[in-house]
C-alpha cells in the first residue's frame, strides 16, 4: 500500500497582508516557518518511509518542502514541477482580498476565489509583479504560462502531471510527499476524492496540517485523514 502526503505550505508573508498572490514568489512567514515545522514533527511521527517529494516552483511551497525534509533527516532531493503551482490571479495579483470585496461585490468576489471556472481578468502584460515571479519560470514553455486562471484552468495543468509522473510512482509502491498550495492541492484533491464542479468551492486546504491519502496497487484509496485532528477540514468524497 502506498501513501500519497499532501502539505499545503506555511503561511507566506503575503498571506499575513491577506493579499493575492498566485504566482508571485514571496516567501514563507515565521509563523509558515513554524507551520511547516509542526508539518515535519507530525509526518515524522507515522515512522514510514518518504521515498519521493515534489512542488512547485515557488519559494514559499519549496522552503516548506525543505523544512520538512530536514526535520525527517532526509537528503535534500526532490523535484520541481510548474506544474504544481499556486493558481494564478491575473489583475487581482497583489490586491487585497478584503478591499477587492468591498469594490467588487461579495458575489464577484466569490466566484473569483471559488467557482470552478471563472478567471479573473487577465495580468497585464506589462504588469510589475512579472518581475516578481520565481525565477524558475523561466523553464515553463512560453505557451504554457498564464495570464489568469479559473481552478478548472490549474486542474487541467495538476491533473496529467500526477497521471503522468506521480500516479506511476504509487503504482510501483512508492511513499510520496507533495508540498504545494491551496489551489494546486484543491485541484488535485477534486480529481482523487471524485468532487463535482458544484461541491468543490466547500473544500478547504489547511496550511501545516498534512493530508495522508492510502492506496492499493490499483490506485484506489482505501484510507485518508488529516494528521491534526484539531484542525482538520472537510473531506469531501465523490459528491
Amino acid at each position: 500500500m502506498s501513501k500519497l502526503i499532501l502539505t499545503r505550505h506555511g503561511q507566506s508573508t503575503w498571506n499575513a497582508e491577506n493579499r493575492f498572490t498566485g504566482w508571485v514568489d514571496v516567501d514563507l512567514s515565521e509563523k509558515g516557518k513554524e507551520e511547516a515545522k509542526k508539518s515535519g514533527e507530525l509526518i515524522r511521527k507515522l515512522n514510514f518511509k518518504i521515498d519521493i517529494s515534489y512542488t512547485s516552483y515557488l519559494k514559499r511551497a519549496i522552503e516548506t518542502l525543505t523544512i520538512i525534509l530536514k526535520i525527517l533527516n532526509l537528503p535534500m532531493k526532490f523535484n520541481t514541477a510548474w506544474e504544481l503551482n499556486e493558481r494564478h490571479y491575473g489583475s487581482l495579483t497583489g490586491l487585497n482580498k478584503e478591499e477587492t470585496k468591498n469594490k467588487i461585490g461579495e458575489e464577484q468576489f466569490k466566484k473569483y476565489r471559488r467557482s470552478w471556472d471563472v478567471a479573473p481578468p487577465l495580468m497585464a502584460e506589462d504588469s510589475n509583479y512579472l518581475e516578481n515571479f520565481s525565477p524558475l519560470n523561466g523553464g515553463i514553455p512560453q505557451n504554457k504560462i498564464p495570464l489568469t486562471e479559473s481552478l478548472k484552468n490549474t486542474y487541467e495543468r495538476v491533473i496529467p502531471f500526477y497521471d503522468i509522473e506521480i500516479n506511476k510512482n504509487l503504482k510501483n509502491g512508492k511513499n510520496i510527499l507533495i508540498s504545494a498550495h491551496g489551489n494546486s492541492l484543491r485541484a488535485l484533491c477534486k480529481y482523487l476524492f471524485k468532487i463535482s464542479d458544484t461541491k468543490i468551492n466547500e473544500l478547504e486546504i489547511p496550511t501545516g496540517n498534512p493530508l495522508i491519502i492510502e492506496f492499493d496497487n490499483q490506485s484506489k484509496i482505501q484510507k485518508y485523514y488529516y494528521l491534526d485532528d484539531s484542525r482538520a477540514k472537510n473531506i469531501i468524497f465523490n459528491q
